[in-house]
């Protein structure tokens, strides 16, 4: 992943690690020492054995939730024998390739640049010199695979449907050969490798492939987009060129619907614009959102005015990214819809839960350090609103979250309702467009860039908190002072997911896994909970040092329960371990190795041959058990 290094939020909003100083001292560091029950959380010392082991055996209850949360003692002690796969050692974590559990096996498909439907259209196989043009890129497999999901043909099957993988970013030097474009036509190659692709799989004599379809299709930065929810018709839309709105870019990660699309989601979109004239400054507003003159060094500014917020003819341009994007993958022909009531920040995912009444629920994270956590409600059942032809992605509210000290938090909602917003926004639209702002304004808790969210039994809900390296304020009481490593955080908004209050507690800190060969991880980044109580953890960024062994980037499965962690897969060597999807029987598993090497052939060629010379290629790694059980096991 390509990230923003800067820091927007400016607000002065009580900082993450003051809350929990106090909630960490009440508990006394999560109760080290005492037997929580297995039904709690063991957060912080899941990589210690013995620790775990006198916490599955325990009967008391210190969690946040209280006890009885995850069900029986019987449904307990099922849910802790959850992890059976042989750890993959530090030692075969490490070097150019894919590691991975001697009970697994992985197969390659979608490798960027190939083409989007196998037979149909041109393919590039890696080739220093011959790279994609912004013709044939239109045709193939994006970079940057990020964030998935599986849609199966008929909604049960196992081995055909639609894959929809985001495309989140590419860097010059590895999509063009050079490190800035030199004309338009340049330009368009990177805007073409960047979005989402739709492609049709199927499993024929045991091997996966993407093959023809009327479905099949590449969704870019030139790609027209259609606007729905409270934003649409308001003026932060509208640019005095009159362009009609195209484009997503920098899809990171992604969420599904209950009624079958597919939702992509829009982070570091501010790197993409810049500024040809030297006197330009920030508005306040961009300034929040991180956009500078000279954005991440990807120039498009110079060639295509719309990314150039210098120019007046495309004011508000900018304002047209950074939202969720719906897109059908069971219909090529319809047009991808940018839902505006889920507000406007670096989006990272939309974990859906059913709220009662069949109300859609969702939590997002604004991917920056020191910002916040969402929600969003549906404002009826999602069946209720579709019968009336109404999206229910646009019409309902969007919250976003303060902790307190007392493991309890609330969530706050961002309507011009509000007396505190009334004061400082105009409109409902204004709020949503600039939803930093309307989080600020109202206190929303300051977060160590909250990534990725899942939601696994009885509600729970998940987010990695990747890192923090800029926290420098030193606190006795909590290990993360500064967050080099990371945490990942749960919470519970209770049976019917519609309150605006929660609890929550920490699930594990990164750091406190350093020291165990099976579980060291460091900057949690993708999650996925499965129905059965594990924890899928993909990493981004730094990784301990084991046995002497400096891991690569990987993906391990927790137990939830008992805190358990185990190293599945490690990825190659420079890469970000990302995106997770699962067939319906879950025992095909794909995940996605993004910028292998960091694009430089000499330190790999992953998925070609190491010494091909072949430049590395983000790709999709299709996961089973040898056995064919279900993934994770």
């Amino acid at each position: 992943m390509i990230h923003d290094n800067g820091v927007s939020n400016k607000s002065g909003n009580r900082p993450f690690e003051d809350v929990m100083r106090a909630t960490m001292s009440r508990r006394n560091v999560l109760i080290r020492g005492a037997a929580l029950s297995a039904t709690g959380f063991l957060s912080a010392l899941a990589g210690n054995k013995a620790f775990v082991q006198s916490a599955t055996a325990a009967t008391t209850t210190e969690s946040a939730f209280g006890a009885g949360e995850l069900g029986s003692s019987t449904a307990v002690a099922q849910r802790a024998d959850l992890i059976h796969f042989p750890f993959l050692p530090p030692s075969e974590s490490v070097g150019p390739s894919v590691g991975i559990s001697s009970e697994y096996q992985y197969e390659v498909i979608i490798p960027w640049g190939e083409a989007l439907e196998l037979g149909v259209g041109p393919s590039y196989d890696g080739d220093p010199v011959n790279r994609p043009t912004a013709a044939t890129q239109i045709e193939q497999i994006g970079i940057g695979h990020d964030g998935m999901w599986f849609f199966p043909m008929g909604g049960t099957s196992n081995d055909h449907g639609m894959l929809a993988i985001n495309h989140e970013f590419g860097t010059n030097f590895h999509v063009l050969g050079k490190d800035d474009p030199e004309s338009l036509e340049e330009v368009r190659t990177s805007q073409h490798a960047h979005g989402v692709s739709v492609v049709e799989l199927r499993k024929t004599r045991g091997k996966w492939r993407n093959i023809p379809s009327p479905n099949a299709r590449r969704i870019h930065v030139n790609t027209p987009m259609a606007f729905s929810g409270p934003v649409v018709g308001s003026t932060f839309l509208e640019t005095p060129a009159g362009n009609p709105p195209k484009g997503t870019v920098n899809n990171c990660s992604n969420g599904y619907t209950p009624w079958g699309t597919y939702l992509t989601c829009e982070e570091n979109f501010n790197g993409y614009f810049g500024a040809t004239k030297e006197d330009w400054t920030p508005t306040p507003e961009q300034e929040r959102y991180g956009f500078t003159s000279t954005g991440f060094g990807y120039g498009w500014y110079n060639f295509d005015p719309r990314f150039d917020l210098s120019n007046p003819d495309y004011t508000n341009e900018e304002n047209r990214f950074g939202w969720v994007v719906e897109i059908d993958p069971m219909d090529g022909s319809q047009m991808p819809v940018k839902r505006t009531a889920l507000g406007r920040f670096k989006h990272e995912g939309v974990a859906f839960a059913e709220g009662k009444g069949g109300r859609f629920v969702c939590y997002m994270g604004d991917d920056e350090r020191f910002d916040y956590l969402y929600k969003y409600v549906s404002a009826y059942g999602w069946r209720q609103m579709l019968a009336r032809g109404v999206s229910p992605l646009d019409e309902g509210t969007l919250y976003v979250a303060k902790f307190n000290d007392d493991s309890t938090g609330e969530w706050l909602p961002l309507t011009i309702e509000n007396p505190v917003l009334r004061e400082q926004f105009s409109s409902q639209a204004e709020v949503l467009t600039y939803v930093r702002l309307a989080a600020d304004a109202l206190g929303a808790t300051p977060m160590d860039r909250p990534e990725w969210t899942s939601v696994g039994p009885q509600n729970i809900a998940y987010c990695s908190l990747t890192n923090n390296s800029q926290r420098t304020e030193p606190n006795p009481a909590n290990p993360l002072v500064p967050n080099p490593d990371g945490h990942i955080i749960r919470w519970r908004d209770g049976d019917d997911l519609l309150s605006d209050r929660f609890t929550w507690d920490i699930f594990i800190f990164s750091q406190d896994t350093h020291s165990d060969e099976e579980a060291a991880f460091g900057s949690p980044d993708g999650i996925w909970a499965d129905p059965e109580g594990r924890l899928f953890i993909e990493t981004d960024g730094d990784q301990p040092t084991v046995e002497g062994f400096e891991l690569n980037n990987q993906m391990l499965v927790a137990n939830t329960i008992t805190g358990e962690v185990r190293r599945l897969l490690s990825g190659p060597a420079d890469c970000e371990v990302t995106g997770i999807t699962v067939t319906p029987d879950r025992r095909t598993m794909f995940i996605n190795i993004q910028h292998p090497g960091d694009g430089d052939p000499t330190v790999t060629n992953f998925p070609a041959s190491q010494g091909s010379g072949k430049i590395p290629r983000d790709c999709t790694l299709v996961l089973t058990r040898k056995d064919g059980g279900i993934v994770g096991s």
